[in-house]
């Protein structure tokens, strides 16, 4: 549903073909933290003042980078707070770590926000590290810098899943840019090619280490020892990273433009009818809540078997079942977004 490469963008593909092609290409050196231009190119992306190449570390994906964190901050059956809804990746990647992942609660009143008591309730001795989306897939919400300062104050290691971060909707001057603004903790702040320029097939993310210097140097250089064992990004990608970020900007405009027309057209689509479009602030996904007449799994079923149209039942991503939803990709074709919104609104009037 949000594989940006097979919904239809008309993108020039001659300029990345050519960036691909970088002077270099056939000479490997091995960088475990990766290689000096690259890591500079991925620093300047953070909407944070002071983040030097020497704070950023390159991986072939935010899977792998949350992998690597549960290993550096977690031993076997340690815990990891981790909001619900959100997207399940984390959970087979816990399990593979032997972490356990403990939930703390986004709350919908109208809006989407973190539920601050069900954040510090969910600490534990065993609690190692705390895990922020911004935005969150599927619910759209960002982090106040409110939110950030209180989780900081848990004195936890902050990861931030920031892949997203390009794509609110609109400025807020409440919202937190980046969790690399928190005071006094150790953060992570994650992001990378698949959504900030569209090219998930590429393989290359980056995390910038943010927080006190003693702490941030120590993590680093138990990151390099980490990375220095797997050695997982090619050198021709991250050669090319610095191009590949310049032309990234048009491509990050479409997509955007996509998915807040994409959000409009759902609305008009679903105005008059028992669906309502949950608020959202930013991201590819938006959230429909369905009458209480079946669960959430038929009416997904339904959508796919009478209408032809795909969606993801809202208890994959840990939505409440006693109100079914369903989460719509706003990334995919206009055409093909119009169609499922009308099938929506008219299943729903049934």
């Amino acid at each position: 549903m949000t594989n940006p490469t097979v919904v239809g963008f008309d993108f020039d593909e001659a300029p990345l073909r050519a960036a691909l092609a970088p002077a270099g290409s056939g000479t490997y050196e091995p960088t475990p933290l990766g290689i000096a231009g690259a890591r500079a190119a991925a620093a300047a992306t953070f909407p944070a003042p002071g983040v030097t190449a020497e704070r950023v570390v390159l991986s072939a994906s935010t899977s792998e980078a949350y992998s690597w964190l549960l290993h550096l901050l977690c031993d076997a059956g340690d815990e990891v707070l981790v909001p619900s809804p959100s997207y399940p990746l984390l959970e087979e990647l816990a399990r593979l770590a032997g972490v356990e992942l403990t939930p703390y609660r986004l709350a919908y009143d109208g809006a989407w926000h973190v539920d601050l008591p069900s954040l510090e309730a969910a600490v534990t001795p065993r609690s190692r590290a705390v895990v922020v989306v911004s935005p969150n897939h599927p619910t759209g919400s960002c982090l106040r810098r409110e939110e950030l300062r209180r989780v900081a104050a848990l004195g936890l290691p902050i990861v931030a899943d920031e892949v997203f971060a390009a794509y609110a909707y609109a400025d807020d001057p409440t919202r937190a840019a980046t969790a690399l603004e928190a005071e006094g903790a150790l953060v992570f702040a994650l992001g990378g090619l698949s959504k900030f320029a569209l090219l998930p097939q590429l393989k290359l993310a980056w995390m910038g280490v943010g927080g006190p210097d003693a702490l941030a140097r120590e993590a680093l250089h138990r990151l390099e020892l980490v990375a220095d064992t797997f050695l997982s990004v090619a050198t021709p990608v991250q050669l090319a990273l610095p191009r590949l970020l310049e032309l990234a900007g048009p491509r990050r405009a479409a997509a955007r433009a996509r998915c807040v027309g994409g959000r409009r057209a759902l609305a008009q689509a679903l105005a008059g009818t028992p669906a309502t479009l949950l608020h959202a602030e930013g991201g590819w996904a938006a959230i429909v809540r369905l009458p209480a007449t079946r669960p959430d799994t038929e009416w997904a079923a339904l959508l796919l078997r009478d209408h032809g149209v795909l969606v993801h039942p809202g208890r994959l991503y840990d939505l409440p079942t006693a109100a079914p939803t369903v989460v719509v990709s706003l990334i995919v074709h206009p055409g093909d977004l119009a169609v499922g919104a009308r099938a929506i609104g008219l299943a729903s009037s049934a």
